[in-house]
């Protein structure tokens, strides 16, 4: 930098101070302010319900004068500086600090959870986030969030029952002003806003119908595993009118227009916490943007341009809530309308199965006050009592095909491999003697899979595993990093999950007992020692709980076939297909699958025959 431009500098310093200091309301001015202004904000608190005129019947808090020979050319001159001191505001559960200039929430903090390094939580600060409303007027383009705001207390405590509010003003000029309400109860994680104006009909541009409610936010990394979170749980979501809940991209940049239908709400989701924006006289359309970043620690960009009605009234009232706070069921279902279905817990049927099933069960084993791995062991073992029927019939069904399985290893010698049409016939037949339902052992395997798929949803989602450990597993929402590498390996990453090695090991194992039980040869018996090692590489940067309740299901079915075994005798069951091949063929009742497969054979016999028939009658 050279000499010029230091001096310069200097200069515009020196120029900035001075005019800071002297533009600095007097005692008297403020005193002033206090008769003048004592009736506008809590009234607009009260009528914050309708959009209409709001009545300047109520007292508020005192909000200092700006006195009139201050005030600068253009409009809202006299906001063009101010103090950058933060206004502050909190209550058992978060900490909110109030930015004057933009009159704007500057940062948000949950007290009572941490980041994955143990740092406080902070949703979003700093200069990447923005909030203000954009509009015409006197011929300039106007953005509140570069204004400075006037705020009606420094600062703000509320405990318990207690609610209480504080107002930022923003001002034109004598009697034309805009406010901020905000609002704070002494519990939960709702800030409410009311943005409130008086006089403001003649100073926004008489051509325009709406005012655009721009919100930008950069959300910063808070759980362990940053690819997940960027790549699976964090996205903008909205509703609007009677719509489902949507949402953007979850893996790259988009950029959505909401034109059709009332926007009720709208929200930057992360994968634990959510910053949602409640309109409660809904937004008439809007647009939304979700960013990838390749910053480091950045999980996202979000931006937000929402369109309010403009109401020619000398005083009005746009009443909004924002909600700053865990994605915990419980907790987003009392906000309404429909918040809490941004929470993956999956599709149609996994979706109810998880909502109305799963999810009951978990909260009733989380009322015993027991820690979250035995809470995970009894639902899985509850589960597992649930689905024996099946599992019994699944292992009666593949003992059954085990035992025939020397008889039909002869039937294909006999007929050989070169027409396997024949050869299906000859087993369906077998099959139709014995009374055997070669798929009586996949149906009930097939009925349980929803169930397991389910839990493929359930825990990553479940933020009541967040931070919650258990043995070597610090955070159950998260993979157990217990071999870090130093470098990434496709499918893997840079590490290993121990308790995904498990998983896998005893996968192996269950297979390895399944294919005795059922005597699989061939190509089948060796996919299912495949599909395990490609399920190791999915499931390594997936929550420990899940890997978790994957070993316990193995090794429960493990014990359910040891159990089932020593009730189901293999001489029996040979001596019960034998009775039944004793039967006349009236007596036996034919499964579904057997007639299916018996009219595909049949249709495949008689394309073989068609062709040549009409050939003879061509020769002819």
């Amino acid at each position: 930098m050279d000499r010029n431009t230091f001096t310069g500098l200097f200069l515009i310093l020196i120029i900035l101070v001075g005019s800071t200091f002297l533009m600095q309301p007097s005692d008297e001015d403020i005193k002033r302010e206090k008769a003048k202004q004592s009736q506008d904000s809590i009234a607009r608190i009260k009528k914050a319900e309708s959009p209409v005129i709001v009545q300047d019947t109520a007292k508020t808090v005192a909000l200092p004068a700006i006195d009139s020979t201050l005030i600068k050319s253009g409009p809202f001159g006299s906001a063009q500086s101010g103090s950058s001191e933060p206004v502050v505001i909190e209550n058992e559960s978060i900490k909110v600090k109030i930015s004057r200039r933009g009159g704007r929430i500057a940062s948000v903090e949950l007290k009572n959870f941490k980041t994955y390094s143990k740092e406080p939580l902070v949703m979003f600060e700093g200069e990447g986030n923005k909030f203000g409303l954009i509009f015409g007027a006197a011929g300039q383009n106007i953005n509140t969030n570069e204004l400075y705001f006037t705020p009606s207390v420094n600062s703000l405590s509320v405990s318990k029952t207690d609610s209480s509010s504080v107002t930022m003003r923003l001002t034109h000029s004598e009697g034309k002003y805009i406010d901020y309400i905000y609002s704070l109860k002494g519990e939960g994680y709702n800030v409410g806003l009311t943005i409130a104006t008086k006089g403001m009909q003649d100073v926004i541009a008489p051509t325009q119908k709406s005012i655009t409610l721009n919100w930008e936010t950069v959300l910063k990394q808070k759980e362990k595993d940053l690819p997940s979170e960027q790549q699976k749980y964090s996205s903008a979501y909205f509703k609007q009118g009677d719509e489902s809940v949507d949402h953007l991209n979850l893996t790259k940049s988009e950029t959505k227009e909401l034109n059709e239908g009332k926007i009720k709400w709208f929200s930057f989701k992360q994968h634990f916490f959510s910053n949602v924006l409640i309109a409660k006289n809904s937004f008439d359309k809007g647009e939304l943007t979700v960013t990838t970043s390749p910053d480091a620690g950045v999980v996202k960009s979000f931006a937000a341009n929402m369109q309010i009605p403009v109401q020619r009234q000398d005083q009005t009232a746009f009443p909004m809530d924002f909600y700053f706070g865990p994605n915990q069921l419980n907790i987003l279902e009392k906000q309404g309308f429909d918040i809490e279905k941004q929470i993956d817990l999956g599709y149609w049927p996994l979706l109810y199965i998880n909502r109305w099933v799963v999810l009951p069960v978990f909260n009733f084993l989380e009322g015993f006050g027991w820690g979250y791995g035995l809470i995970i062991l009894v639902l899985t073992i509850l589960l597992k009592m649930v689905l024996l029927p099946l599992t019994y019939k699944s292992y009666l069904s593949m003992a059954k095909m085990r035992i025939l399985k020397p008889e039909m290893d002869e039937i294909k010698g006999k007929v050989g491999e070169d027409n396997p049409t024949l050869l299906q016939q000859e087993y369906l037949k077998l099959y139709k003697k014995a009374g055997v339902n070669p798929l009586g052992g996949c149906l009930p395997m097939l009925l349980q899979l929803p169930i397991i798929m389910a839990f493929f949803f359930f825990f990553p989602n479940l933020f009541e595993l967040r931070q919650r450990s258990f043995l070597w597993m610090e955070d159950l929402s998260t993979f157990d990093a217990f071999f870090q590498m130093g470098f990434n390996l496709p499918f893997l990453g840079n590490h290993i999950s121990l308790m995904c090695i498990l998983m896998t090991i005893s996968t192996l194992i269950y297979t390895y007992f399944n294919n005795q039980v059922s005597g699989a040869t061939g190509q089948m018996k060796y996919i299912g020692y495949i599909t395990p090692i490609i399920f190791f590489g999915v499931l390594n940067s997936y929550p420990s709980g899940l890997n978790y309740y994957y070993f316990l299901a193995n090794m429960m079915t493990f014990a359910q076939q040891y159990i089932i075994r020593m009730f189901v005798n293999d001489d029996k069951i040979h001596a019960q297909i034998q009775e039944n091949k004793k039967k006349p063929q009236s007596e036996k009742k034919k499964s579904g699958f057997q007639q299916r497969m018996e009219d595909y054979m049949r249709q495949q016999q008689q394309t073989k025959t068609q062709p040549a028939s009409s050939t003879k009658k061509k020769l002819k």
